[in-house]
């Protein structure tokens, strides 16, 4: 049996008198993929930090495998141009193609850190870390930032790879497609899970089915045992003591609780009437850089609009200058009056570090109007945004990133906005908070624009889609973003299956292409290879379905992980040789 990369016995953290978490304990082998599943705020950066080496522990260990390479892409990276500029010519040219494949140029590659979004920056980290082949890569949040273009080509990079991988992400279908495990950290305690993101859906809510019969069937047991505790004199005997001490072991059984804080938010939208916005003719440049052209948009009552599209195409700029926060260079955008906005934008909103999570709340409204009459405190709206009374006391500095963000949002929609607008809105939130929301916007009466990258978001949120491509052009769509890409896929297949030539009409050209046939050796390859494609697509499906079924072990799932990459290029060769075939078959 082969050595694990990495062991982790009993790891623990605290922050002042706060527990971030404590004996934490898991396994990443060779070729793994992993994904670390935690509420905001339990401590699945400063974990990672920690596996990094970037920060200490309180306690517990962690064994490496010796000359273990561990690759590290922090959540909020900066640009460490030594470390590059330090490594032999291998790497460099390495870090120089991952550039060029991320759209980095050597321009770009080259400025200060205050000249360059953060999705370049994100990029230029991705490209050094990458460059440098870890046998262990670490990866917090690696999609923030990222346009759906380069989501899907690290996604695609990241799934054949054959480095062990140990990832926190929000972006479930990134979750999904890439990571064979998934570890979930909750109330301090640790459940591995093998199969990807729908496989731990489905275990994880059996777990807790199972726990929740347990403290039922606890419960009732416990009642009984509470009379007799009450009603019989404690004797000295050994029995009854016996007795008194499973007891309290019973009572602590029976009054745990399954924190599943799934809590509904719903709030009765303010009126809103027929009559959204109107964009007449719109246009905006900066310089020869255009980002709307004659632009022409009827915005309907209740219409649940997504805005996708690569970095730098003007997404933002466009709800900006809808919001009235940028001006455009002419025609016209004609607000309705009932039309009443939240926006939350990509920057969040500056609190300030000496206030409690309260107090920022009770400076907007002391009381939140959910409609229908029902009024809500600022410290009961609190906790459906998962701040229960304890933490809406703690100083906001204390906040993670993800607790910051989710804070803000609670500030947007408190306000009772009819019409929302969220730019980015998933960024360092974490699941359970992004289904919350999700149910909100899905039964939101009111409209609705999102600018994300986030596919599984949008897949369950939006009905509409405006395509940003760039230089003004702007596809509408009539549907989510799943069905635009397959949409755009069964388009584009003709083109990239096989470019035709101009069609030579001549008669000796005619003779040619009637007389080309498939060789006696190229039939029977052909035949060969239909049988072959065959073989690999139903090996393919029997390792793709054991890796999700969570019986196989560990030694088992280290070998299919091997073998599936290599699986997948051969049939990739085949599909491409029989389609070159097939034009003479």
């Amino acid at each position: 049996m082969a050595k694990p990369y990495l062991e982790i016995k009993g790891l623990t953290k605290r922050i002042g008198h706060r527990t971030l978490f404590e004996d934490v304990s898991f396994t990443i082998n060779e070729r793994e993929h992993i994904g670390l599943i935690a509420k905001n705020g339990t401590g699945k950066s400063t974990l990672l930090s920690i596996l990094a080496g970037k920060e200490g522990d309180d306690g517990g260990t962690m064994v490496f495998r010796n000359d273990l390479k561990v690759g590290y892409l922090e959540q909020m990276p900066t640009i460490d141009r030594q470390e590059v500029e330090g490594q032999n010519d291998e790497y460099q040219q390495r870090y120089k193609q991952y550039l060029t494949r991320m759209k980095i140029t050597e321009e770009e590659a080259s400025r200060s850190e205050s000249q360059l979004s953060g999705g370049q920056v994100k990029r230029i980290a991705l490209a050094r870390v990458l460059a440098g082949e870890p046998d262990l890569l670490i990866l917090d949040e690696p999609t923030n930032h990222l346009d759906l273009e380069m989501i899907e080509w690290l996604e695609n990079l990241l799934s054949r790879s054959t480095m062990a991988i140990l990832m926190v992400t929000h972006d479930r279908y990134f979750l999904d497609r890439i990571c064979s495990s998934i570890i979930e950290m909750d109330n301090s305690r640790i459940y591995t899970y093998r199969g990807n993101y729908s496989y731990y859906l489905e275990k994880r809510q059996e777990r807790i089915d199972n726990m929740n019969a347990e403290i039922a069937r606890a419960n009732n047991l416990y009642r009984t045992e509470l009379e007799w505790m009450r009603s019989t004199p404690c004797a000295r005997s050994s029995k009854a003591r016996y007795r008194i001490e499973s007891f309290y072991e019973l009572e602590k059984r029976a009054k745990q609780r399954i924190e599943e804080r799934n809590v509904r938010l719903e709030m009765g939208g303010t009126y809103i009437g027929n009559k959204i916005f109107v964009a007449h003719n719109v246009c905006k440049a900066f310089g020869e850089h255009v980002i709307l052209k004659d632009f022409n948009y009827n915005f309907t009552r209740y219409e649940k609009l997504g805005i996708v599209g690569n970095n730098g195409t003007g997404k933002s700029t466009f709800v900006r200058m809808l919001l009235g926060l940028e001006p455009h260079d002419s025609g016209t955008i004609d607000i309705g009056e009932t039309v009443r906005f939240g926006y939350y934008s990509q920057q969040g909103m500056a609190f300030r570090d000496d206030q409690k999570v309260i107090d920022a709340v009770r400076d907007i409204a002391e009381y939140v109007d959910m409609g229908n009459g029902e009024k809500l405190s600022a410290s009961q709206f609190l906790q459906h945004f998962l701040f229960p009374p304890e933490e809406q006391h703690s100083y906001i500095y204390k906040l993670s990133g993800g607790e910051r963000r989710r804070l803000y949002l609670c500030t947007v929609l408190m306000k009772a906005p009819n019409f929302l607008i969220l730019d980015e809105p998933t960024n360092d939130l974490d699941i359970v908070t992004l289904q919350i929301l999700e149910d909100y916007l899905k039964s939101f009466r009111g409209c609705l624009i999102i600018v994300s990258h986030d596919r599984y978001f949008m897949d369950r949120v939006v009905d509409h889609t405006l395509v940003f491509h760039g230089d003004g052009n702007i596809q509408d769509f009539p549907g989510s973003y799943s069905q635009y890409r397959d949409w755009k896929e069964q388009n584009a297949k003709p083109i990239a299956e096989k470019p035709q030539p101009k069609e030579d009409k001549s008669p000796e050209r005619r003779n040619q292409n009637r007389a080309r046939r498939l060789t006696f050796k190229e039939r029977q390859e052909f035949t060969q290879l239909e049988k072959d494609i065959a073989t690999l697509e139903t090996e393919k499906k029997q390792i793709e379905a054991a890796l999700c079924g969570g019986t196989t072990s560990v030694d088992e799932i280290t070998q299919m992980s091997k073998r599936l990459p290599i699986l997948t290029e051969e049939l990739e060769e085949k599909e491409m040789r029989w389609l070159e075939l097939s034009e003479f078959a």
